[in-house]
């Protein structure tokens, strides 16, 4: 574990858990980011924590939490009834960090727990200003049929930025490509040469982190982010 990265816990009657931990930056004010993780993960994933620090050094406070069903149970995969569950979660998580820190608000999260954030910001108006969303899972290996785009299309207005593995069986550049088209919002795909769905791996650890930031810090600067910011978009 990251030893600036301090415990994170809420455990508030009535509203959902929130567990993690929290990078802050050394200046607030800049923004802060929620990530998740994946089905079989947690918040200690590696790619979670080289992300938290590498964004709180950007000037994001930035808070690695475990999803409502990781909290429940310490391994298995979740279930389709989890789902609403964890995604009260990650609203929740929102609201606390923006209670601690001020600017732009995003949120995001690898595989299954980017899935969620996505769902989350399209069932209702987000409290975010951008989603981050790593090795999407587009669909089950081997099932291509089986897309997980259903909130998609005119739903999903957030701006997301989504970062893919080239051999990731979840879904292929070319698949993920073409299933944002439906997104009516503005989105960029990042593929990460070489990498599966776990993303990190030796060859890249160093320098991924790296590129998930400048390339999260030079989509969210276009002058769409600038827009919803000044008009005060949900």
């Amino acid at each position: 574990m990251n030893r600036v990265a301090e415990a994170f816990v809420d455990d508030t009657p009535g509203e959902a858990p929130v567990r993690g931990f929290l990078h802050r930056a050394a200046k607030t004010g800049a923004g802060l980011l929620v990530l998740t993780h994946g089905a079989g993960g947690n918040c200690n994933a590696p790619l979670l924590v080289a992300l938290a620090d590498k964004f709180a050094a950007s000037g994001i406070s930035t808070l690695r939490c475990d999803l409502p069903f990781r909290q429940r149970r310490p391994h298995g995969p979740p279930s389709p009834s989890d789902a609403k569950h964890d995604q009260a979660g990650l609203r929740r998580a929102v609201e606390l960090m923006k209670k601690q820190f001020a600017g732009s608000a995003f949120l995001g999260g690898v595989s299954y727990g980017g899935r969620q954030a996505s769902m989350l910001a399209a069932a209702e108006p987000t409290p975010v200003e951008g989603l981050l969303l790593l090795s999407y899972p587009l669909h089950p290996p081997g099932r291509p049929t089986q897309l997980r785009t259903a909130h998609f299309t005119r739903s999903l207005r957030t701006p997301a930025l989504f970062v893919s593995g080239t051999r990731d069986p979840f879904g292929s550049i070319e698949e993920l490509a073409s299933a944002i088209k439906l997104i009516p919002a503005p989105t960029k795909l990042v593929p990460i040469e070489g990498a599966g769905h776990a993303l990190l791996q030796k060859s890249n650890r160093e320098e991924l982190p790296e590129t998930v930031v400048e390339e999260f810090d030079r989509f969210f600067s276009q002058p769409f982010a600038k827009g919803r910011r000044k008009a005060g978009a949900p």
